[in-house]
C-alpha cells in the first residue's frame, strides 16, 4: 500500500476525552509527516450508546483544536460515506460472502442460554468464550430457524488450534494461541456489524494504511488480522498507543478532573497548549533523529511536531497526565498571544464571570475596538482598550483565560473588600498605614492627568522616598493592597496608570477617610 492514509474514527456517545484528542493528534502526525491524509470517520452502528448531536459536537470540538482533516462526513471525499450507520449495506455484503465460503456461521444462542453457559464456565474457573454451539448446524436447520423467525448473529469461525502471528510497529512479532480465540460476532441481532467487522471492512475499503489506537485493543488484534485473512485482505500496519493515567496509575476519570476536550475549552485551555501537552504522552522531541537542540523547553507548534515527528520513536509505557505540565504550557501561549487576540479570548470570560456586558441580540459585538462595554459591577461603559490595558498587566500571570475574572476583578469594581490587616506591612500599625496613605495620596494629587502613566507615577513616589529616606515597602505595599484589595497583584504603579488617576485618588482617600480601620 503505498498511500500513507489514517483514519480518526470515533464514536457519537459523548464528548471528546482528553486521550481521544491524543490519538487524533497522533494520527494527524504519522499523516503529515509521511506526506499523507487524515481522514474522519464517524462509529454509530451502537445505537444504544449514540449521544443525539454528538457528531456535530465532534466536528466543532475538533475545527477548534486545529486538526485538519483531508476527508470526512463534513467535507466529502472519494471513499464515503464516512459515517458507519450510512454504510450497512456494505457490512452485509461482505459477511454474506464469509458464510458463503463457510468462514462464517449463523448464531441463535439466546441471550439467557448465553448468560447461563458464562456462568457455568465462571463455576468451573474456565475462561469465559462461547462454545460454539451453533457452528456446525447444517444449512437445512439454519434455514428451518431462520423460517421460524428465530433472532441470530453471524460469528466468525476462529482456527481451532495453532497460533497466530500480529505485528504491532511499536511491538513487534506477538503470538497468541488460536485455541484462545472467541468465535466473535461480525453481524448482531439487529443487522448492525460489531466495530470489529465494521473497522476492518472500513479500514481496507478506504484505503487506511496505518491504524493507530490504543493498546486496550491489542486483545482483540489476532481476531482483526484473522478477519483480514478470512477476506483475503492485507492488512495494514498497526500502532497501540498506551493509555494516559492519572499521578495515581489509574484511568483518568471525570471525578477527579476535566477528562473532555470542550471541559478544557470552557476552562480557558488554548488548542495550542493542549496539542503541545498530548504530543509529550507518548513521544518526545529527544528521540527525533532530527537534532532539536532549541526544544529543551518541550515548546512545539503544530508544524514543529510535524517537522521532528517519527512514530517509529513512540513509547510503549503509560504516560502519566500531570494537570501542572498542561498549566505550564497553557501559561507559555497565553504569553505569547498579541495583546488584541488575548483581550478578545478573555472577554466570554469576562462576561461569565458577570462583570461586563458584551452581548446584544445574541451576538459579540467586537466589529471595531471602539465598542462601549457595560461594566456590570458598576452600571457605567467601559471601553474595549480599558479592557485590553487590565488583560495586559494580567497576561504574564494567567496560566488560564477563566482566571481573567478573578485577577481583574478590581479593576472594574466600585468598592473592594478585603481584610483590614492586608494592609499592614512588617511591623506597621494600621494608624501608620492611614499616615503612609496620606502622603501618597497627596503626592499622586501633583501629577499632572496628561503625565499620568507608571513611570510618572513611579517617580513622584520613589524619588519622594528617596530624599526623606524612608522605607519603600511601608508605603507601596499598603498603596497595592488599597488599589487592589489583593495580596497578589501587579505593581501598584501599573495598576494607578490603568484605574486612572480619579479612580486611583477615591480608592486611597475612601480608607485614609475612615475613622475606625
Amino acid at each position: 500500500m503505498s498511500n500513507i492514509r489514517l483514519r480518526f474514527a470515533p464514536s457519537p456517545t459523548g464528548s471528546l476525552h482528553i486521550g481521544s484528542l491524543r490519538t487524533v493528534l497522533f494520527n494527524y502526525l504519522i499523516a503529515k509527516s509521511l506526506g499523507g491524509k487524515l481522514i474522519l470517520r464517524i462509529e454509530d452502528t451502537d445505537e444504544k450508546r449514540e449521544i443525539q448531536g454528538a457528531t456535530e459536537g465532534l466536528i466543532k470540538i475538533l475545527a477548534w483544536i486545529g486538526l485538519k482533516f483531508d476527508e470526512g462526513p463534513h467535507i466529502g471525499g472519494d471513499f464515503g460515506p464516512y459515517i458507519q450507520s450510512h454504510r450497512l449495506d456494505i457490512y452485509k455484503k461482505y459477511v454474506d460472502e464469509l458464510l458463503i465460503a463457510g468462514k462464517a456461521y449463523y448464531c441463535f444462542c439466546s441471550t439467557e442460554r448465553l448468560q447461563k453457559m458464562r456462568e457455568d464456565q465462571q463455576t468451573k474457573k474456565q475462561p469465559p468464550r462461547y462454545d460454539r454451539c451453533c457452528r456446525n448446524l447444517s444449512k437445512e436447520e439454519v434455514d428451518k430457524k431462520i423460517k421460524q423467525g428465530e433472532t441470530y448473529v453471524i460469528r466468525q469461525k476462529m482456527p481451532l488450534n495453532g497460533e497466530i502471528i500480529v505485528y504491532d510497529e511499536l511491538r513487534d512479532e506477538i503470538k497468541f494461541q488460536n485455541t484462545d480465540l472467541e468465535d466473535q460476532v461480525l453481524l448482531k441481532t439487529d443487522g448492525r456489524p460489531t466495530y470489529q467487522l465494521a473497522s476492518v471492512i472500513d479500514d481496507h475499503l478506504m484505503e487506511i494504511s496505518h491504524v493507530l489506537r490504543g493498546d486496550e485493543w491489542l486483545s482483540s488484534f489476532p481476531k482483526n488480522i484473522l478477519l483480514y485473512q478470512a477476506l483475503n485482505w492485507q492488512a495494514p500496519k498497526f500502532i497501540h498507543l498506551t493509555l494516559t493515567l492519572n499521578k495515581e496509575g489509574g484511568k483518568l476519570s471525570k471525578r477527579q478532573g476535566d477528562v473532555s476536550v470542550e471541559d478544557f475549552q470552557a476552562n480557558g485551555y488554548l488548542p495550542e497548549a493542549l496539542l503541545n501537552f498530548c504530543v509529550l504522552q507518548g513521544w518526545h522531541p529527544s528521540t527525533s533523529k532530527v537534532a532539536i537542540a532549541d526544544k529543551k523547553d518541550e515548546i512545539l507548534s503544530l508544524e514543529e511536531m510535524v517537522k521532528y515527528f517519527d512514530y517509529h520513536n513512540m513509547g510503549t509505557s503509560p504516560s502519566i497526565f500531570d494537570i501542572e505540565k498542561l498549566d505550564y504550557f497553557n501559561g507559555y501561549y497565553i504569553r505569547q498571544k498579541s495583546l488584541e487576540e488575548l483581550t478578545k479570548l478573555c472577554l466570554p470570560y469576562l462576561e461569565q464571570a458577570g462583570i461586563i456586558e458584551l452581548m446584544q441580540n445574541g451576538k459579540i459585538k467586537m466589529e471595531n475596538d471602539n465598542i462601549k462595554f457595560k461594566n456590570k459591577l458598576t452600571g457605567k461603559e467601559i471601553s474595549f482598550e480599558y479592557i485590553k490595558k487590565v488583560v495586559k498587566l494580567e497576561q504574564e500571570r494567567m496560566k488560564k483565560l477563566s482566571e481573567v475574572g478573578e485577577l481583574t476583578k478590581f479593576f472594574f469594581e466600585d468598592k473592594l473588600n478585603y481584610a483590614q490587616e492586608l494592609l499592614i506591612w512588617k511591623k506597621l500599625t494600621l494608624e501608620q498605614v492611614k499616615i503612609n496613605l496620606q502622603i501618597v495620596f497627596e503626592l499622586l494629587k501633583k501629577i499632572p492627568n496628561s503625565e499620568w502613566t507608571n513611570d510618572s507615577i513611579e517617580e513622584g513616589i520613589i524619588n519622594y522616598l528617596k530624599t526623606k529616606e524612608l522605607k519603600v515597602g511601608d508605603f507601596l505595599w499598603p498603596m497595592r493592597v488599597v488599589l487592589t484589595g489583593k495580596q497578589a497583584s501587579p505593581g501598584p504603579f501599573d495598576v494607578a496608570e490603568v484605574l486612572g488617576k480619579e479612580e486611583s485618588l477615591k480608592r486611597i482617600k475612601e480608607l485614609i477617610s475612615k475613622k475606625v480601620i
